[in-house]
């Protein structure tokens, strides 16, 4: 009886593929980094034939591992949401670079558009704020800027990752499920609307070019049986930051996720109600299981786990991502040093592209381990901040549940639960993100009648950090953040 499971993740730096069984145990997993590509200041590619080739080694590798395609009920998709790709129809293969959602080539036509008093009608439509992070934009500066696009014509497609792997695997199937069509800056989120005329026409995109818009477990199609020797489903697709939201089990309305992965992203579970925010936060399609429609509240930082990369990689401060913990508890204390984030920019509440990253408070007795720990430290503020905007929008978090790589990190996850005075609680299975994926795929396949009924199937333990912090040293280190905060704002 086919009863596993297989996910493809498809994250920033890496491809992995993961092996589930029907009741959400992990069985296996291979992984693939890929380059990233930095052409210039502020822009950031990947290489679309690339990722398809590491997609293609991992999922063989865990289709082997579960006994051959006749064991696998279906394979989930989820993936780095707003990156774009652009492909030929004919042969599948891309015609240009794919820009990465960290990429902020277009951040003066979105304040061109903002000056023009466009904003109100984006945000209305598409639940998002005029930002170069989101794919609208990215697709309408590249077919104004690479030509062999334009040459293209009728051959060109144009849809974000897990439409582009959809199309490789079935050889031409071209939808998006709606959590992905809903970050594109493109698609009227409401009800049952799909690409919004007015958005599309303003940021000069065709329709023609774009997917269509299916449910978040619907059968999309079959893998082409040349690639796994049999045709295998395809039957649950989210974007990350959505699969981690279910993965968490976070459907019911209040539900809070916070996810540590290259950003961090916090989303609430709002229910088949579309939020609307009046502090910059973003409303986003949650899941779509046929024809109905429910919605997340979201707020998205830019910069969390790339740091820790960044001071191990970049600036040789660490040894491993791993000594950051070690190095934050040998301190007593911050020392007096913040450091704010902003290596691509603010991302929410502030959404400024234009700001810069700062190390403040440095002095003689400052070393590695200070700006270590203020790294950490501001996962944290970051954080909070995003609590502020979410309890003025009126939604009050009872407690956050924490995924993604960075959460393994003891110190961090106390430290959030310190400085937002809520319970944190950490599953011991951090892999949320493909394990939504997987409870998505589970409902798609017939395993699960209803995607509730495959979330509490498929969650497992958890850990809980609980606040242990004296209220006057949380109110003096928010005040050292604000400060810092406030220099790059100026």
């Amino acid at each position: 009886m086919a009863d596993k499971i297989i996910v493809i993740d498809e994250g920033t730096t890496s491809t992995r593929t993961m092996l589930f069984a029907a009741d959400g145990t992990p069985l296996g997993s291979a992984q693939r980094e890929f380059r990233q590509h930095y052409p210039a200041p502020g822009r950031v590619e990947h290489d679309a034939a690339e990722i398809w080739k590491a997609t293609l080694a991992c999922t063989r590798a865990m289709i082997d591992k579960a006994g051959g395609p006749a064991a696998v009920a279906g394979i989930g998709i989820t993936n780095q949401r707003e990156t774009i790709v652009f492909w030929d129809r004919k042969s599948g293969e891309p015609l240009a670079p794919a820009i990465v959602w960290q990429d902020r080539r277009t951040a003066d036509m979105c304040n061109r558009l903002k000056e023009e008093g466009q904003e109100a009608m984006v945000q209305e439509k598409s639940g998002l704020l005029l930002d170069p992070y989101f794919s609208g934009s990215k697709i309408s500066w590249a077919l104004q800027n690479w030509p062999q696009l334009a040459e293209a014509g009728s051959r060109l497609a144009v849809g974000t990752i897990e439409s582009y792997l959809v199309y490789r695997l079935t050889g031409g199937v071209h939808v998006s499920d709606a959590t992905n069509a809903s970050r594109t800056m493109l698609m009227d989120i409401d009800g049952k609307g799909g690409w919004d005329p007015a958005l599309c026409e303003l940021l000069g995109v065709p329709q023609s070019l774009l997917p269509e818009i299916v449910a978040c477990t619907a059968q999309v199609g079959k893998t082409d049986p040349a690639l796994f020797g049999r045709a295998i489903p395809i039957c649950g697709m989210a974007g990350d930051q959505q699969a981690a939201t279910i993965g968490q089990g976070c459907l019911t309305p209040g539900d809070t996720k916070a996810t540590f992965g290259t950003g961090a992203f916090i989303l609430t579970a709002s229910g088949t109600k579309r939020p609307r925010s009046t502090n910059r936060l973003l409303a986003t399609v949650l899941v779509q299981e046929e024809q109905e429609r429910s919605y997340a509240l979201e707020g998205s930082i830019f910069v969390a786990g790339s740091l820790i990369k960044w001071l191990r990689d970049g600036l040789g401060l660490l040894s491993s991502a791993g000594e950051s913990e070690a190095l934050a508890r040998s301190l007593n204390d911050n020392g007096g040093v913040y450091l704010v984030p902003a290596l691509t920019g603010l991302g929410a509440p502030h959404w400024r592209p234009d700001a810069l990253a700062s190390i403040t408070g440095l002095s003689f007795a400052s070393n590695k381990a200070h700006v270590a720990r203020a790294a950490l430290e501001a996962q944290s503020y970051q954080v909070h901040d995003l609590m502020t905007a979410f309890a003025a929008d009126g939604v009050k978090w009872g407690g956050v549940r924490i995924d993604g790589g960075m959460a393994a990190n003891d110190w961090m996850a106390q430290d959030l639960a310190d400085m937002l005075d809520l319970t944190v609680e950490r599953p011991n299975f951090i892999e949320t993100t493909a394990l939504g994926a997987a409870m998505l795929a589970a409902t798609g396949a017939g395993l699960y009648p209803r995607l509730r009924d495959a979330s509490e199937a498929m969650q497992g333990r958890t850990t809980r950090f609980t606040p242990a912090m004296d209220a006057d040293i949380r109110k003096t280190r928010l005040a050292g953040w604000q400060s810092a905060l406030a220099k790059i704002l100026e």
